[in-house]
């Protein structure tokens, strides 16, 4: 069985900053990425739209113009959101929106993942200046969401986690706040999160990694398999069966692709272990096998349509840009992923990390 298929985008992934940044680009351009928005949790943070880099963080503009030199000018579209602190004004995200640099802000729960520690709570946003302004721009919100300073408990169990209390109590306050507010909830792992992205404005959508439709909780501790640990954690079979069913829904528009693929050098720390699921250049078959795990048959003409509107369309026409006319094809055939040498060291994706063999390979040669 063969697929092509239009390049897709990848609406959330991370591209670090150094010596690697080249090594994770060319690992998405080898799995027919056709483009990407670039996480602005750097080291230091993206938090300015204009300007050149400064000690205390990156613009927007000096970061993309990083990423292109280290091989993001392949991209046919590259979209590097402004990171949401204390900081940010109106005016800077009116004067941003007005000169094109400014497309989408990124939020963070302060402290809920690498390097989100300039975060603010949602609190302190809602029917504030800076969403109005970004509400009246047009200006696209990320939202990582989770419930930011919870206790162990709180955290997650069997019946409630930060990500359904975030959903429950915070998203709809947002809602109400800012009506117009174009919003995507990125990597959402739960029921809850799934029903309500469905269920909202046709302006707020969602991106779903490759992690979450493929694995629950179970999978993460049984062995404690960490490459597999992500924020958020992967959740319960329930919730992979919303996620499944919502981005197999025919027609449906919401949700699209965004692998929030996170290199770690070093994934276990003597503190801990670091947040994040590489898979850059094996996105699109783990996306592949999830579906055919959810029932999709690839090989029907139904089939294939429900995998390109989630990987290669619904994305683009969210965030305002064309699909991709060039294409790339997927192979019916086994194949291997292997660690990642980089300047800054090596970088296990996740199908390694696992033990697992594809059951997709990539063809570029398509034009």
């Amino acid at each position: 069985m063969t697929l092509t298929l239009p390049k897709w985008f990848d609406l959330h992934t991370h591209f670090r900053q150094g010596s690697a940044v080249a090594s994770y680009l060319r690992a998405h351009l080898d799995m027919g990425c056709a483009g990407s928005l670039a996480m602005p949790n750097t080291q230091p943070p993206v938090s300015f739209v204009h300007g050149p880099a400064r000690d205390d963080g990156w613009s927007i503009e000096s970061y993309a113009s990083t990423l292109r030199a280290a091989g993001a000018d392949a991209f046919e579209q590259l979209i590097v959101p402004l990171y949401l602190t204390r900081k940010t004004t109106a005016e800077m995200i009116r004067t941003g929106a007005q000169s094109g640099a400014l497309r989408a802000c990124k939020y963070y729960p302060p402290h809920g993942t690498t390097n989100a520690e300039h975060g603010m709570p949602m609190d302190d946003l809602i029917g504030g200046e800076v969403l109005s302004a970004m509400e009246a721009s047009g200006t696209v919100l990320c939202i990582h969401g989770e419930q930011h300073g919870l206790s162990g408990p709180d955290y997650i169990d069997a019946h409630h986690n930060a990500e359904t209390r975030f959903y429950r109590e915070r998203m709809p306050r947002l809602l109400a706040a800012h009506p117009q507010l174009r919003i995507v909830c990125e990597h959402i792992t739960s029921r809850t999160a799934a029903e309500f992205v469905a269920a909202a404005p046709d302006h707020v959508g969602a991106t779903i990694t490759p992690q979450h439709l493929l694995y629950t909780i179970g999978h993460l501790i049984q062995g404690l398999k960490y490459h597999l640990y992500c924020l958020p954690v992967v959740k319960f079979q329930d919730d992979r069966v919303a996620l499944r069913e919502v981005v197999t829904t025919k027609g449906q528009k919401k949700f699209f692709a965004g692998t929030d693929s996170a290199p770690h050098t070093t994934k276990a720390t003597a503190c801990g272990c670091a947040a994040g699921c590489f898979t850059g250049g094996c996105a699109p078959q783990l996306y592949a096998m999830a579906f055919e795990e959810a029932g999709i048959d690839l090989s029907t003409d139904e089939g294939r349509v429900l995998f390109e509107r989630f990987l290669c369309t619904n994305g683009p026409a969210f965030y305002g840009f064309p699909s991709s006319k060039e294409t790339f094809q997927m192979v019916k055939s086994p194949s291997s992923t292997s660690v990642l040498q980089t300047p800054s060291g090596e970088v296990t994706p996740l199908p390694t990390g696992l033990g697992l063999e594809l059951t997709w390979s990539i063809n570029l040669a398509q034009k």
